[in-house]
């Protein structure tokens, strides 16, 4: 009865769904994106490659995520541009995925996707922007291109990676999360079912296969692009050259002054909730730490208070709060005796994120 019900609320739900992806394909001019020539910067920095095909045909993507540069993207290019480049990509293998069905049968026509986490960094994704166009992905995926997944293996995960997804999998509906695996970085784990579903002639030899490049590159970076930081000579004009994001007419400021200590608390109410921060100083560097308040009015560690080269670098992060307390984001500049520090700084409280809290219309890339 469950299964009808669900079956009977997709037919209805069908021809609204279809008249948003329309529109929606109609806004990005998808029908065109086949002669939109990309930026040189993604066309070099752009991490992603076709390895070959599964053994029952369908095409076999291969992502070196940690490739992926978004504060150099995000510097030379508008979002718009990254997210069509992302449409066109997708597109691109669809047809493939669709030509190959009609020469191996309908089990070719989806993607089987291998997502290597390897060097992940979790921090630039705590800058708002690279979190955001990230978001608007996932949105979109689910929105347009739910059925074009076979299978996803989310290789080499580090531990911080645990963090990223228990926010992305919020966004994620039941059939796409059905098809995601993820494997930490243990070869002798994730390598065995590579080659169960993957001839090894086309399957990169660092991923376990038999393929290499013609001077004998393991990953094989003539076929799969492995991305990497963007030269700042990509960036554009109005780009801090220093790699300064922050305006600091929408962060506080204020002077930590010599000898003393900064201690901002925020009640956080929910567990699982995330702190995030951002700040940036003038001139010279500062220490910062996060401490927990709990019941007993005791101070745990959260993150042990250290020096950081917030005026050369902006500084961004966020955690996962475990428990309801009284957080304390820390900017401490007892260690110098001669020098204030200008401090300008956004600090956030956000709750965790449910389903629920997208409405029907969050679904659809919003308008950049």
């Amino acid at each position: 009865m469950k299964d009808q019900r669900s079956f009977t609320f997709a037919i209805k739900s069908l021809p609204l769904d279809c008249s948003r992806s329309m529109k929606w394909r109609e806004k990005w001019e998808v029908e065109t994106l086949n002669t939109w020539e990309p930026p040189e910067v993604i066309k070099k920095y752009y991490p992603s490659g076709l390895a070959g095909f599964d053994k029952e045909g369908a095409p076999v993507v291969v992502i070196p995520f940690a490739g992926l540069d978004m504060w150099g993207m995000l510097h030379s290019l508008n979002k718009a541009d990254f997210i069509r480049m992302t449409i066109k990509m997708i597109e691109t293998y669809q047809e493939i995925a669709w030509e190959q069905s009609k020469k191996c049968g309908q089990a070719a026509g989806t993607v089987s996707a291998i997502i290597d986490m390897e060097n992940f960094n979790l921090r630039q994704y705590a800058w708002r922007p690279a979190g955001e166009v990230v978001l608007s992905l996932i949105q979109m995926y689910e929105a347009n291109y739910p059925e074009i997944l076979k299978t996803c293996y989310i290789i080499n995960a580090p531990k911080i990676f645990a963090i990223a997804f228990s926010v992305v999998k919020n966004f994620l509906n039941e059939y796409t999360l059905n098809k995601i695996k993820i494997f930490k970085n243990d070869p002798r784990k994730y390598q065995p079912l590579l080659l169960q579903i993957i001839d090894d002639n086309q399957l990169p030899k660092h991923y376990g296969g038999t393929m290499t490049d013609p001077d004998g590159d393991p990953t094989c970076p003539s076929k799969i692009h492995p991305g990497g930081k963007v030269p700042k000579s990509f960036y554009l004009k109005n780009a801090d050259d220093k790699g300064s994001s922050l305006t600091t007419d929408s962060f506080c400021t204020i002077v930590v002054k010599k000898g003393e200590k900064l201690k901002l608390p925020y009640i956080v109410a929910q567990e699982g909730s995330f702190l995030k921060w951002e700040f940036k100083t003038e001139g010279h560097d500062i220490k910062f730490g996060v401490l927990c308040k709990n019941a007993d009015e005791k101070d745990t560690v959260v993150i042990p208070i250290h020096r950081v080269t917030s005026h050369t670098v902006d500084e961004m992060g966020v955690i996962t709060c475990p428990e309801p307390a009284t957080y304390l984001v820390v900017f401490d500049n007892s260690y110098s005796y001669l020098r204030n520090k200008k401090l300008h700084y956004s600090i956030q409280v956000t709750p965790p994120i449910k389903m629920s809290m997208l409405s029907d219309e969050e679904v659809v890339v919003k308008d950049i």
